[in-house]
């Protein structure tokens, strides 16, 4: 099977991909992010693209093309003032070496054509045989407005790891002025280990990475003591943590609106034993992802954690209570999903996107509002996370497919 992929990967070549640009680009020195003069803020996430599946066949190509429509028609919708990308950009497992990372000129086209800034992190299948997370990271930057960086070196730190300051629209001099908010990335690794060689596929742990946790420790400490203050906080990481699947049972559709069409949440640690060694199905969940966890519920000001990975999920949940035979406690972060936005990858869940709308005015009392923005231009969703979400009751969002 392989053969006959690479074989059908020389007749197709990356003739549907857009060209690079031969401008220079300067992403190092790209404006600092700010709230509007209205004081808002807004994020469009869009998750789980899995551009490049099937990019052998015609139907990988109408896949994207239909994808890239997605991503414009809701851009226009929103005028967001941040696009993230949560993981999964690309369907690597489905890419060749010699394309792979082009995939990012298709996916960055519609932030580029409106002079949007973009933040991504990478999922299990942005880090492939075929496709190393580097490189994608790398043709990102041939890109004006990406803002994703790499603060954490490593092999075993995997890439995406860093964070965003975003100020007051009064900040005319980021040096003298302190952040409203933080976004924070992580890379939750996962998928295979890159080989030039492509012969052994090697499992890479698919959870944040114990260097990161601690990098995030001593850097929120830091940012706290320069800073003298708490400031809230967002992150954006690809896979879920296992807070996730512990609180799934509890999800109500009026009370926590949104699909959950995949009991058993895939997550961080899934299929790996407590010892290291990747082994599923016998390995269920190794745990690796608890002192992650425990930083998370430990951070004071932490509003939200936003993954993909489970196409069929879309609702949120804040957490507070207690994991089963854990030493964690959930500190009222809220945990969501986002929406499938691909017509690459699995299920055929209407595509769309989660927005965040940040007000600074609410930021005191850490409430934010979130809603869905669907590809038919229908919103769906819509919440507002503050202390009595998961009491207050809202419209139940339908179970709609779209198809090829």
């Amino acid at each position: 099977m392989l053969s006959f992929v690479l074989l059908a990967a020389c007749l197709v070549g990356p003739s549907q991909q857009a060209a690079v640009g031969s401008r220079q680009v300067d992403n190092a020195n790209l404006p600092p992010l700010k709230f509007n003069a209205n004081g808002k803020f807004q994020i469009t996430v869009f998750s789980d693209m899995h551009f490049g599946m099937y990019s052998w066949l015609p139907r990988g190509q109408k896949e994207d093309k239909k994808t890239s429509k997605v991503m414009n028609d809701i851009l226009d919708y929103e005028r967001p003032d941040l696009v993230v990308m949560n993981g999964d950009l690309i369907n690597g497992d489905g890419t060749f070496a010699h394309n792979s990372t082009h995939y990012i000129d298709q996916i960055v086209k519609p932030m580029v054509d409106r002079k949007l800034t973009w933040a991504s992190t990478y999922g299990n299948h942005d880090h492939q045989l075929n496709l190393p997370a580097e490189g994608v990271f790398e043709r990102e930057h041939l890109w004006p407005g990406s803002r994703t960086r790499r603060m954490v070196p490593g092999l075993a730190a995997g890439v995406s790891n860093y964070y965003l300051p975003v100020y007051p629209a009064t900040c005319d001099n980021e040096e003298k002025c302190t952040p409203e908010v933080l976004l924070w990335f992580f890379d939750s690794r996962g998928g295979y280990y890159h080989s030039s060689v492509e012969k052994t596929r090697t499992p890479q742990p698919n959870w944040v990475d114990a260097s990161v946790v601690e990098w995030f420790k001593k850097t929120n400490a830091e940012l706290k003591c320069r800073y003298r203050k708490i400031i809230p906080s967002l992150a954006f990481v690809h896979i879920p943590i296992n807070a996730t699947d512990a609180v799934q049972k509890y999800w109500d559709p009026q009370r926590n609106p949104g699909i959950n069409d995949e009991v058993g949440v895939a997550m961080q640690g899934q299929g790996w034993c407590p010892e290291g060694k990747h082994d599923w199905p016998r390995c269920k969940y190794g745990g690796q992802d608890v002192p992650f966890m425990q930083a998370l519920s430990k951070t004071k000001g932490m509003m939200g954690l936003f993954y993909g990975h489970d196409h069929g999920n879309t609702w949120c949940y804040k957490w507070n209570g207690d994991i089963s035979g854990m030493p964690i406690t959930g500190n009222g972060m809220n945990l969501c999903f986002g929406q499938h936005t691909g017509y690459g990858g699995y299920g055929d869940w209407i595509r769309g996107a989660r927005e965040l709308i940040i007000s600074q005015d609410k930021l005191k009392d850490r409430v934010f509002e979130s809603h869905m923005r669907l590809e038919t231009g229908e919103v769906v969703g819509s919440i507002v996370l503050n202390a009595t979400y998961n009491r207050d009751v809202y419209p139940t969002t339908p179970n709609q497919k779209t198809y090829l």
